[in-house]
Parts: structure tokens; sequence; C-alpha cells
């Protein structure tokens, strides 16, 4: 199913985040994991991204879907999955994930990103209305901007070159 233009961006996050669980899972067959590279690379999307995007999806997305009883019990899983995946999350700040540890966070992110894509935005866009989905766009526009806005960190200057 086409996604729907309200939920796009959140899937185009989604995209990068599942990118990344393509990558650490091809390294890990390989046998090249360069662990404190790729807890920084976890800790970056995080600070970039996925706090954002969890904050918005938390805020705005979830308290929708879970008026629906069909979708409240995901809805609870997938608030579930957020509280386990932002341990996930701390530990690659605190440089403390080993490689069964990066194994099971790529595949639970992947396996979340899946659920939310595939149960979530997909039931959201049978039973929301069209102006359901214009109030949820516009809701989610302004939490991703604001969040996004505060979660931004100053990029050091270069000094002028002579």
């Amino acid at each position: 199913m086409l996604r729907n233009e309200h939920l796009a961006p959140l899937s185009r996050q989604h995209q990068h985040a599942l990118a990344l669980c393509v990558r650490i899972h091809r390294a890990m067959q390989s046998g090249e994991l360069e662990m404190l590279a790729w807890q920084a690379e976890i800790q970056e999307l995080f600070i970039r991204e996925i706090r954002a995007h969890f904050e918005a999806e938390e805020r705005e997305v979830f308290p929708v879907a879970s008026r629906f009883p069909e979708l409240a019990d995901l809805t609870e899983d997938l608030m579930s999955e957020h509280t386990l995946l932002r341990d996930y999350f701390a530990l690659a700040t605190e440089r403390a994930m080993d490689p069964a540890k990066l194994h099971d966070f790529a595949s639970k992110l992947s396996a979340h990103i899946r659920k939310e894509e595939r149960q979530l935005f997909e039931s959201l866009q049978r039973v929301l209305s069209a102006q359901d989905f214009s109030e949820l766009g516009s809701s989610l526009t302004k939490a991703l901007n604001e969040t996004s806005a505060s979660c931004h960190m100053p990029r050091p200057t270069r000094p002028a070159e002579d």
C-alpha cells in the first residue's frame, strides 16, 4: 500500500534506521566489527533522528491509533519496544555494547520498524478519515520540527584559511 503523505516523514526516517540495521547485519556476517564506530553511529542516529521520531510517534501517532480498539494493544506493544530500544541506544552511548547486543539491537530495531510500517501505518490508512490524517499530519510536522530544532547540536566552526 502506498504510504499516506502525512506518514511519509516517519517512513523516511524508518528507511534510514533500516539501512543502518542492514549494514550492521552485513558487517556481522563479514566478521568486520568496529564496535566503537558502530556505537558512535548508533548514538548519532539517535541524536539526529530517532529521539525526535520516538517523541513524535508517542505524542501524536500512538494516541490517535489507540482510539481504535483494534490498535490499542499494538500501540502498547510499540511503546514498550520504544522503551527497550532506548535502552539499547543508551548502551551504545555508553559504549557498552558487545557484538551480541549489537546484533540484538539491529534485529529488534528492524522488527519494530516493520511492525510500525506493516501493521500500524497500514491500519491507520484504513481507519483514519482524510480530515483525521490532515490533522495528524499537521501535528506530526509541528512535533518533528519542534523536537528537531531542540536537538540540533552546534557544528564546530573551522578557522578561515589564509
